[in-house]
């Protein structure tokens, strides 16, 4: 049995208890393409913490300050997509997207179940703590790739990165 995470917002655990991790919503379905599959994003729980809850602070630049972390086991052969985000997906078993996390430490990785998870199924629901990359995993020390006002609303502190940069992307 391979164990995998679900990072979510706080707020949401009571009804993720409840009712389980749903689908999204079906019109979704009909923007599946190679690189964006339809289903429950997760991760494979690896002995490094990091690469286990490498999406925490990345997830949170959506709204939500508090995570949690809804652990669910499911069997080695069940069928998952996995790979990079925004690179193509391969359909492989759970015990083989897990091992490829494992041994490749990959950074941007993602796990995606063409299901829906029952609340049985759900064995532990834990706070989390904002580990994690920002933007991409490489993008450390490197400007954002655009600062416009249309490529950075809603995000957290928009404004400063803007009266920073200047509109071509470069230190003002």
């Amino acid at each position: 049995m391979v164990t995998l995470v679900h990072v979510a917002d706080e707020r949401d655990a009571a009804a993720i208890r409840r009712s389980g991790l749903v689908l999204p919503k079906r019109r979704l379905r009909e923007l599946e393409t190679e690189c964006r599959k339809y289903g429950v994003f997760a991760m494979p729980v690896v002995d490094d913490f990091m690469l286990t809850y490498q999406w925490v602070r990345e997830l949170a630049r959506r709204g939500y300050r508090s995570s949690v972390g809804v652990h669910f086991r499911v069997s080695d052969g069940e069928p998952v997509w996995a790979g990079r985000y925004n690179e193509a997906k391969q359909l492989c078993t759970a015990a083989a997207a897990a091992a490829a996390l494992r041994n490749g430490r990959l950074q941007g990785y993602e796990v995606i179940l063409p299901r829906a998870v029952r609340p049985a199924e759900i064995t532990a629901m834990r706070p989390l703590p904002a580990v994690g990359w920002r933007f991409t995993p490489e993008a450390k020390g490197r400007p954002p790739f655009c600062p416009c006002k249309f490529c950075t609303r809603g995000d957290i502190k928009a404004r400063r990165l803007r009266d920073r940069l200047d509109p071509n992307g470069e230190r003002a």
